[in-house]
């Protein structure tokens, strides 16, 4: 599955509503930790081919099985520009600069390679198999592993905004 991008930030929220329902199509709910991640990682990798390149883009998804319920979710976004990603350190006051923090500590996997003559980045969430009851589903939402740390900070989701998970710990 694939959307085609303009160079527009209009473009991130129809990517966010892109998203929502093909996840939904793939039957991940969209009250599911894992699909609110997902649609804020497009958000971050959609707005990041928008602002830094200004070139159209494409966004994929792609869902592979695993066993017991398990699976792997992977968004690529792919350009025209050459330049790599670089993570920033943006001070405290800055509205901006996150974004691949964002996304190294909430991906299970991230990356990047060039293809044709632009780029592709991607990142994968793994989705664990089936929780018992609500108590444990905040520890299965990472899989049983720790918060990711990035530039000193630890990353996980602590709370919603507008149907969208967010968080450092």
């Amino acid at each position: 599955m694939q959307l085609e991008i303009r160079p527009d930030p209009a473009e991130v929220g129809r990517a966010r509503r892109w998203a929502r329902s093909r996840l939904a199509g793939l039957g991940i709910a969209a009250d599911e930790s894992l699909a609110e991640t997902l649609v804020l990682l497009v958000s971050e990798l959609v707005t990041n081919a928008v602002v830094h390149t200004g070139c159209p883009a494409v966004l994929r998804l792609f869902l592979s099985a695993g066993p017991a319920g398990a699976a792997t979710v992977r968004l690529e976004v792919a350009d025209a520009s050459i330049r790599a990603p670089v993570p920033r350190c943006p001070g405290d006051e800055s509205t901006g600069g996150r974004g691949l923090a964002l996304i190294d500590g909430l991906a299970d996997r991230w990356g990047w390679c060039p293809e044709g003559v632009g780029k592709r980045i991607w990142c994968e969430l793994d989705r664990c198999a089936t929780t018992v009851d609500a108590a444990e589903t905040a520890a299965a939402s990472n899989c049983g592993r720790a918060a990711p740390v990035y530039e000193g900070v630890a990353y996980g989701v602590y709370g919603v905004y507008g149907g969208l998970a967010y968080g450092a710990v």
